[in-house]
């Protein structure tokens, strides 16, 4: 993420130019006159399509399915007003979480590896919503902007001082000037945190969790990383103290005590991003089996296991280890789905099918259901049925680039050129790479000249296309 730093404060300072701050301020919040809401959003989503064309995502539906269903869930407790959340899971076993202007979440695979339960979890994405929900970076700029006059003054003063011969005497006003701005944008920092951490905690009691995971959290992630030269990112964006810790402590001390502080759904989570960043699946197995011998009740272990066995072709080993989960919760999500992938791994179509049909009565619009199905069809060689089932999709997930990968590859295949090209042009773009996706549209209006609506309707989408490339590049100009 740091080739984006550079990026996202570029945009950040063109955008708070006054120029651009068109709209009008909300009362009450000084930081709209500098960047809009609306601004906000509008950053956000270039800064989030720069960072999907620069760094690696994990596409799995189910973990995808969570942290969203689980942010969302947080955000109607919360103080965030602006509830047009995007969100990006990135492929890196690191911890870290962030927030970023206009409602863009992101999470770290690596946070389901650190944070041991769902409420520790839970206690990162409300602090993150905090961010949000207080408009931390909107203010952030209002004090640098307030900072202006004052350090310029003090500069030019250590300038002149300099000229006249002050020498040594000036040079230090100027650096003692650029240390004083350097603290006070810390301290404004830290400020932020800790307003993130005590309404995050607020918005943790409050959405029914244990507020007690927050320093708990905390704590565990100072006592890993005290000494270590190069913490992991989150600490470096989110430093952990002393006082920070016994701030959270003493605040969640002071609640009810009670609620949520762990769920089977998180742990069955847990096991799959241990799976992806194992190093083979045997070893992975392996770790899975030594906790089953541990506690031969642990769900997670169990699921994890199966996976494990379906990952390395031992289809029979996870038939068997996922019968009793399936026999416990028939019903359940994650079982089904994980019986759904060992049935198509092993060419068991038809009980895939069946199984799939079965879980849509209940499950219509679940999106790793429906991927599932998808997944099946495709490889019961039905492009034109799985082609169907990604236009239905895409009605709720028309900003994942990960479907419309999948919808580009599905046309293909079923003999829509035309529906390639689109489907091209809005992967490409969702990815921050307009040129692509503006070719893309050239090539499917060649092959739509006998037909004038949709060869409209392409040059349309074209030139909404162009429009935001251009207010892209002139926010990187």
């Amino acid at each position: 993420m740091n080739v984006l730093r550079p990026i996202l404060l570029t945009l950040a300072c063109l955008t708070a130019q006054t120029g651009l701050a068109s709209d009008l301020p909300s009362l009450g919040d000084a930081s709209s006159a500098i960047v809009s809401p609306q601004q906000e959003h509008q950053l956000g989503r270039a800064w989030l399509s720069l960072l999907r064309g620069q760094i690696r995502q994990l596409a799995d539906p189910q973990l995808k399915d969570f942290v969203e269903s689980s942010v969302y869930r947080l955000g109607e407790t919360s103080e965030l007003k602006d509830r047009r959340l995007e969100f990006v899971l990135l492929d890196s076993p690191q911890i870290n979480a962030f927030a970023a202007p206009g409602g863009i979440i992101g999470v770290n695979g690596g946070l389901f590896l650190y944070a041991q339960t769902e409420a520790e979890y839970a206690s990162v994405m409300t602090h993150e919503l905090a961010h949000l929900s207080q408009r931390h970076f909107a203010r952030g700029l209002e004090a640098q902007q307030r900072m202006q006059l004052p350090l310029m003054a003090a500069m030019l003063a250590g300038i002149v001082a300099a000229a006249a011969g002050a020498g040594d005497v000036g040079i230090a006003a100027i650096a003692s000037t650029q240390a004083a701005a350097i603290q006070e944008q810390r301290r404004f920092s830290r400020q932020n945190e800790q307003e993130a951490d005590r309404i995050g905690l607020v918005n943790l009691e409050k959405a029914g969790y244990d507020p007690r995971a927050m320093p708990s959290m905390f704590e565990r992630l100072m006592r890993q990383y005290r000494y270590d030269r190069k913490p992991p990112e989150f600490l470096l964006t989110h430093p952990v103290s002393e006082s920070r810790i016994a701030d959270t402590r003493n605040r969640a001390a002071q609640t009810k005590a009670g609620g949520v502080t762990d769920s089977a759904r998180y742990q069955l989570m847990r096991a799959r991003v241990q799976l992806i960043y194992e190093d083979t699946p045997g070893l992975a197995a392996k770790r899975f089996r030594a906790l089953l011998d541990e506690t031969p009740k642990l769900q997670a272990a169990r699921y994890g296991l199966a996976l494990a066995q379906i990952k390395s072709g031992q289809y029979q080993k996870a038939r068997e280890s996922l019968q009793p989960l399936l026999q416990a919760e028939p019903d359940n999500i994650a079982y089904n789905l994980a019986q759904i992938e060992l049935d198509s791994a092993s060419n068991h179509l038809p009980d895939a099918q069946s199984r799939i049909e079965r879980l849509m009565s209940n499950y219509p619009n679940n999106y790793p259901l429906q991927q599932a199905r998808i997944d099946v069809l495709m490889k019961q060689t039905r492009p034109q049925d799985a082609e169907r089932a990604l236009d239905e999709l895409l009605k709720n997930r028309p900003k994942d680039p990960d479907v419309w990968y999948q919808v580009a590859e599905v046309r293909g295949l079923s003999g829509n050129t035309i529906g390639l090209h689109q489907a091209r042009a809005e992967y490409f773009a969702l990815v921050g790479d307009y040129d692509q996706a503006i070719e893309q549209l050239d090539f499917a209006k060649r092959r739509a000249t006998n037909n004038f609506p949709l060869a409209s309707r392409i040059d349309a989408r074209q030139r909404e296309l162009l429009e935001d490339q251009r207010i892209i590049e002139q926010m990187l100009r």
